[in-house]
């Protein structure tokens, strides 16, 4: 556990920056993290495998908390899960199996991991006490919780004006992540904005159950590629595990307007640079030259900044300076015969091997985004860093490994 922070205006900027609100009060939460060490925790259930930049926001703020000196917990809801929060759709979650818990758990950590420094974070399962529940006890916990209360959530009322079905299990959901703030006896649950109505329940229950104040701190919902909520069911978002050249050009896709908003909700760029890059914006400058710092930034963060400035060239190359055709064909290299001379051979059948060898030994095949011109026939290329190969003057292929 890292030292505790004390600094009031270090804490503050922690709690303002990426923050959308902190209920009931920012100044005595301050006041109170800069007393003692509190316990923080955010809960993540995991309806999938997959970790997106929306994500990351509130992990980012989860790390920032950490180092602060304060014991945070990532809470797997393993628990929860088994029942799904409701969607804000028309329909119920559908339930998932134990065994589609277990598979989405695989590699959660590891995506996390990008992010997280899990030295300095406790990593729990609200299905230790969850699964643990009585009769008695669910009876103990509905009883403190009215159905109207729970009947104020937007998404029920929703459904009640379409006079469409809200299921028993879907009205326990918020009682259920709320009780996680009384097993756990937290001081902060932190989490995005569109949980703040569970969240909110905990802060009542920890008040019924322990007489404690508990705060809340929610993150923006950040909108993604198209300018919609990101979300993997509308294929607009970028996970934290993209490959550098699909992260960086992805990002080069944003809409201009949220340029800003990433800078600060998914970088450590200082605020007094995000505000004159804003300004300078309003006033007509390019936004490009922004968005390539925003692009570059977050591909560094996530991978190196040596593979940020291969992306950035290669991005440049290929679509800016428009060197690549705009339809370039995909080569499946099913072989494990991974010299330049083979995959040049896969990409160009009709060529002799004495052509391609002349090529190659000219310098006229170019690697890409790396720029490498090999001049050794039996040079292995490396498929996981090659995404693109050039061979002559006009004959450009990505290349895709087939296992």
């Amino acid at each position: 556990m890292s030292k505790l922070i004390t600094d009031k205006e270090k804490i503050r900027q922690v709690l303002t920056r990426g923050v959308e609100q902190i209920l009931p009060d920012l100044d005595q939460l301050i006041k109170l993290m800069s007393q003692r060490r509190i316990k923080i925790y955010l809960g993540i259930d995991p309806t999938g495998s997959l970790l997106t930049l929306g994500h990351g926001v509130v992990l980012r703020k989860l790390q920032q908390l950490a180092n602060l000196g304060h014991q945070v917990i990532l809470l797997i809801g393993n628990g929860t899960v088994k029942i799904g929060d409701p969607t804000g759709k028309d329909s119920t979650r559908p339930e998932l199996t134990e065994a589609q818990i277990e598979a989405n758990f695989r590699h959660w950590r590891q995506q996390a991991s990008k992010i997280l420094d899990f030295s300095t974070i406790e990593i729990r399962h609200n299905g230790d006490w969850l699964d643990q529940m009585k009769m008695p006890d669910v009876i103990k916990l509905m009883a403190k919780i009215t159905v109207q209360q729970l009947m104020e959530r937007d998404m029920f009322q929703a459904r009640l004006k379409k006079n469409l079905p809200i299921h028993g299990h879907e009205i326990m959901y918020p009682m259920l992540q709320g009780y996680d703030s009384v097993a756990m006896d937290v001081d902060l649950e932190i989490g995005g904005s569109d949980q703040l109505f569970n969240m909110m329940m905990g802060r009542q229950l920890q008040k019924i159950y322990h007489n404690k104040e508990k705060w809340v701190l929610t993150t923006p919902i950040i909108a993604g590629l198209d300018g919609r909520k990101m979300s993997k069911s509308y294929g607009n978002f970028i996970a934290l595990t993209e490959d550098y050249l699909h992260m960086y050009a992805k990002l080069m896709r944003l809409n201009d307007e949220q340029i800003s908003i990433y800078f600060q909700l998914l970088t450590d760029i200082p605020l007094s640079e995000i505000d004159q890059m804003t300004k300078a914006m309003a006033a007509g400058t390019n936004p490009m030259e922004f968005k390539k710092k925003l692009a570059w930034t977050i591909t560094a963060t996530y991978h190196r900044p040596a593979l940020a400035d291969k992306a950035a060239k290669y991005w440049q190359n290929t679509v800016q300076d428009k060197q690549a055709p705009d339809n370039i064909i995909t080569i499946d290299i099913r072989t494990d015969d991974h010299r330049l001379i083979s995959i040049c051979r896969s990409c160009l059948p009709q060529y002799s091997s004495s052509q391609l060898k002349r090529l190659i030994q000219q310098g006229g095949v170019t690697l890409l985004p790396s720029d490498q011109k090999p001049i050794d026939i039996n040079h292995l290329v490396d498929l996981s860093q090659v995404k693109t190969i050039k061979i002559g003057k006009k004959h450009w292929f990505n290349l895709k490994q087939i296992s």
